[in-house]
């Protein structure tokens, strides 16, 4: 609980047991929509609003502490900041699963960035496709 605490601070926000609440339950489910969220703080918290939880998501994803991932035809679900990752987003379940190959795709990022004359601050790299359950199902 404390490096949410950190990560607030970090960020200029203050650690309310709300804030605290709702990085710990996106912190174990890695990847959640605001309705799920919500459904996993009010079991600790159950006096909280819709409007609370979802205007705190907003806040904190304003100020770096999560990352919305923007899911293709269903509502974007939101993950704790971490180092940069790739994405892969199934476009059948929702399901985002974490990929750390960022070197891989380092030189593509920095070679286009130089030929751009651009500076890139940040990248969320998300791809799209359907995973291997959702292949399996639709299969049998």
């Amino acid at each position: 609980m404390t490096h949410y605490a950190t990560m607030l601070k970090e960020s200029g926000l203050k650690s309310t047991f709300q804030r605290m609440n709702i990085l710990s339950v996106i912190d174990k489910y890695g990847h959640m929509a605001v309705d799920d969220i919500y459904e996993e703080v009010i079991k600790v918290h159950p006096s909280l609003s819709l409007a609370t939880v979802y205007k705190n998501i907003l806040l904190m994803k304003e100020k770096g502490v999560l990352v919305e991932v923007p899911i293709m035809g269903k509502k974007p679900k939101y993950e704790l900041a971490k180092e940069d990752h790739i994405h892969l987003i199934c476009t059948e379940c929702g399901n985002v699963e974490d990929k750390h190959c960022m070197d891989m795709t380092e030189k593509a990022f920095a070679s286009l960035s130089d030929q751009e004359a651009f500076r890139l601050e940040r990248r969320q790299v998300n791809l799209y496709g359907v995973c291997q359950k959702c292949r399996m199902e639709a299969a049998s």
